[in-house]
């Protein structure tokens, strides 16, 4: 009876002192965030151990960052 359930997120904007930092060495700012989004995501993925899965995954997002740019 004592069970208490939550679930974390992370939701926020991307640095922007990184972004600016990617552009100082000559990056877009979008491939900036793409590559900012990219690693946030692929930190996720990490901890995925079924490597079907795991491919589905990057898939769908590189689609989806195509989409964005």
């Amino acid at each position: 009876d004592d069970v208490k359930c939550s679930h974390g997120t992370t939701v926020g904007q991307l640095d922007e002192d990184a972004i600016f930092y990617l552009q100082s060495r000559g990056i877009t700012k979008e491939l900036a965030r793409q590559l900012l989004t990219k690693t946030f995501i692929t930190r996720i993925l990490a901890d995925i151990n079924i490597s079907n899965t795991k491919e589905y995954i990057e898939g769908l997002i590189e689609l989806k960052l195509k989409e964005v740019s």
